[in-house]
Formats: C-alpha cells, sequence, structure tokens
C-alpha cells in the first residue's frame, strides 16, 4: 500500500460484456474525484468480473492470482456478476479482500473506503439503485461509446445465471437515456451503441425500443446509432421501420440464437422458435435489404443431438450471418441445464464448434465477396500495424482502408472495398 499518497491509487479491470465495460467507466467517473486512477502499481484493484461461462470466472481468478503474486500489498475487490454468484452461493473465490455484487457499483465510493478501512469479506446483498443513478459521460479509447438502458431478465434461460445474479429486469427512463447521449455526443462521440442485459424487455414508463431510438435519432451531432444486441421476440414493425427511416441507424442486428433446433430451443426455455427467429431476420429484410446479422450460439447444450447440429448448421448457412460467437456448453452451478441428463461430451463439443466455425466462415466470405466493388461507410477507429487504417461499416462489418489522407479516429470516409481477408474487408478511401 502507498502510503505516501494522499489520494489512493485505484484500477479497473473488466471482463466480460458491453454492460460491464459501461459499469466499470461508471465506477471510474464515480471514483475519479476522490482517488487516482492508474493502470498499474496501484493500491487498490478493483475486478469487474463475468460469471456467464466458467471462462470467464476463470480468467477472473487467474489475475486475482496474478495481482496477488505481483502486488502483494494491495487490496483486492471483486464486484460484479461474480460477486453476486459468490454472495449466492454458486461460485468460490480466493485471495481477495472484499467482494460486492453488482448493486454496490454505484456505491463503489463506499465500497473502497470499507476495503481502506480493513473490511474484508462478502458485502451483502443491495437492491439496486435505479437505473437513472448509472450514467457516463466519456468511454476513454472508444469511439463507440455504450450506453446502458437495460439491466436485469425475467425469464430464465436454463443454461443462464443473468437473472440468478442481475434479478428481474429493469429500464432505464428515455429522457434519462437522452440525457446521457446528448453529453457523449457532446464530448465527442460520433456513435453510440445502445447495450442491456435483455434489450428486448426495455420497457420505461416513458417509450420503448422503437420511440427510444427515434429519440436519440434527433441529437445533433449523433453520426451512428446501434443497438448492441436484441433478441428475436423485441423486433417488431415499429423498430424496425424506426432503423428503416434514417440512414444513421445502423442495420445491423445481433439477435442472440442459441440454437438452430426446435427441441434444443424449448429445453434452453428460450422462449421462441425457428420459425419465429427466421420471421424476424425476413421482417428486417423485407424493409432493409441491406441488413447484416449477427448471433451467438451454443454448441453441445445437453440432449443435442446430431439432426439438431445439423439444424444449427443450416440456420447459419440460411441467415449467413456477418459476425457469430460460438460457444461450447458450459455447465453453471445453479442452473438446471447444469443438472439434466444427457451431456455432451467435450470432445464431441470441440468438433462442432469446429465444424460450425467453418460453416460459418464460408457464408461469411460469399457474405463478404457481395461487398467487392461497392463504396461502403467506415468510421475509423485506429490503426493497423501495416500503416493502414481499420475501422467498421454501418452494417458491422470489420474494414481495414488504404489512404494516402491524414485521419484521426472518428472520421468516417467512404471507401471501395478492393478484397477481403479472414473475417473482414480491404478497400480504398474514395
Amino acid at each position: 500500500m502507498n502510503t505516501n499518497q494522499t489520494r489512493p491509487r485505484v484500477a479497473l479491470i473488466t471482463f466480460g460484456c458491453r454492460v460491464n465495460q459501461y459499469e466499470t467507466q461508471m465506477m471510474r467517473e464515480v471514483l475519479e474525484s476522490r482517488h487516482e486512477i492508474v493502470t498499474r502499481c496501484a493500491d487498490i484493484y478493483i475486478i469487474n468480473a463475468c460469471t456467464v461461462t466458467s471462462l470467464a470466472e476463470r480468467k477472473a481468478r487467474q489475475m486475482i492470482h496474478r495481482l496477488r503474486r505481483e502486488s502483494p500489498g494491495a487490496k483486492i475487490i471483486v464486484i460484479g456478476c461474480v460477486g453476486d454468484a459468490v454472495v449466492s452461493g454458486l461460485s468460490k473465490l480466493d485471495q481477495v479482500d472484499l467482494v460486492a455484487g453488482n448493486a454496490w457499483k454505484t456505491r463503489i465510493n463506499e465500497v473502497v473506503d470499507r476495503v481502506l478501512a480493513g473490511e474484508a469479506g462478502i458485502l451483502p446483498s443491495e437492491s439496486p439503485s435505479p437505473m437513472q443513478n448509472e450514467h457516463i459521460s466519456a468511454q476513454p479509447e472508444r469511439i463507440r461509446a455504450f450506453l446502458k438502458v437495460q439491466d436485469g431478465c425475467d425469464l430464465a434461460c436454463t443454461f443462464c445465471r443473468t437473472t440468478q445474479v442481475r434479478g428481474p429486469s429493469r429500464s432505464k427512463p428515455v429522457a434519462a437515456i437522452v440525457d446521457e447521449a446528448l453529453s457523449l455526443v457532446k464530448n465527442g462521440y460520433p456513435e453510440i451503441v445502445l447495450t442491456g442485459i435483455n434489450l428486448a424487455q426495455f420497457a420505461p414508463p416513458d417509450g420503448t425500443v422503437a420511440s427510444l431510438v427515434k429519440e436519440l435519432l434527433n441529437i445533433e451531432g449523433l453520426r451512428r446509432l446501434r443497438l448492441a444486441s436484441i433478441n428475436p421476440y423485441g423486433i417488431d414493425d415499429e423498430l424496425v421501420r424506426a432503423f428503416a427511416d434514417s440512414d444513421r441507424a445502423c442495420p445491423h442486428f445481433h439477435i442472440p440464437l442459441q440454437s438452430g433446433d426446435d427441441d434444443v430451443l424449448r429445453s434452453m426455455a428460450r422462449g421462441y422458435s425457428r420459425e419465429f427467429y427466421l420471421s424476424r431476420v425476413e421482417l428486417i429484410r423485407r424493409d432493409i435489404p441491406q441488413a447484416t446479422f449477427g448471433a451467438d450460439i451454443i454448441v453441445g447444450f445437453p440432449g443435442e443431438s446430431t439432426d439438431a447440429f445439423r439444424n444449427t448448421l443450416s440456420m447459419i448457412e440460411q441467415v449467413r450471418f456477418a459476425n457469430l460467437h460460438l460457444f461450447r456448453y458450459s455447465p453453471r452451478a445453479g442452473t438446471i441445464a447444469a443438472r439434466m441428463g444427457d451431456q455432451v461430451p467435450e470432445s464431441v463439443k470441440r468438433t462442432r464448434a469446429e465444424e460450425a466455425e467453418h460453416v460459418y466462415r464460408t457464408t461469411q466470405r460469399d457474405l463478404f465477396s457481395g461487398c467487392i466493388g461497392r463504396v461502403l461507410s467506415v468510421l475509423l477507429e485506429e490503426k493497423t500495424e501495416d500503416g493502414k487504417w481499420r475501422g467498421y461499416t454501418r452494417g458491422y462489418i470489420d474494414t481495414h482502408v488504404h489512404t494516402a489522407m491524414a485521419h484521426v479516429p472518428g472520421d468516417e470516409v467512404d471507401v471501395r472495398i478492393a478484397s477481403m481477408n479472414d473475417g473482414y474487408l480491404m478497400g480504398d478511401e474514395q
């Protein structure tokens, strides 16, 4: 512990989803008036950790052990979904000074005060504060700013810990979201990404996802608006029309799929069928032909037969995803799926994941080949090692840009696509 500093040095480390990234920034802005925010040599390390998969928890544990080894005098706080899992008895952690659940994030100054006063152990569960108390004004080192508008989930997918650690669905009022978005745009962020644990359940008293999108598109200076992820039952005609009516509404829809087989979807308690999922894709394509799609898929779920897996592969081929997150099923203690029979062997999960990845990459190349020769708008984010610029199209396709012009991150340029590589497009500025 550095006793020569009047302001304790605090480092924040994040694992997990966009919501966690948003909440880390929220904690940073709360802490910075009383603490020095650093990236190394800290007095206190705050780890905002994820519990969705066993891999996510393992990464957090590895970080804890590394910090304890390299900074034996520092205090370590673990907060977030892993904290709630520990409080609930679903997970265990060692070598940590203080553990706190998600509800403590808005009270992070109090958590730090407690650890500095010598308190150790697990902080009790607390009720979350109103969502309008959560806000950020910046997101360092990012061009796209995440804006959290919803938390929790009212469903109980059999594989997921979200309901256990995040609680029921809550929504931020539209007026509060618009104020936060205005601040982000004023501070130089050209793109805002709306995010939540289950955005399809966004239901504040003063609006819907569609009405929120329309409100935000009225903000002068906002060049791009994007949805991070939305379950299929959250997609309706009004939302699609809101995106179709504005070229600033980015036509990329990340719609979690999980499985392309109806029996597996029922076992997962996902609340939709293969047919309904495809109907949402077709609804979007009807009004927005240029739309691209992303998804999450779990392979090796308990009881997934060879035929069920083939149904998932056929969905990948049919939709042609621009982006796909593939996961091997990971049993999580406390979930229904972890107690199911007919668990799929790890070797089979691995083989299926590799086959699904191959099918995805094949269809992605086919999708990308249709972009060659077209001129696409790309929001530049960073320089690549070979001197090109890297950014994303409005359809959220990673694009590497050759240009002789001087640029800074956040510039938006027209790019004629000349070729493609594994997972990205390449082109020249026009």
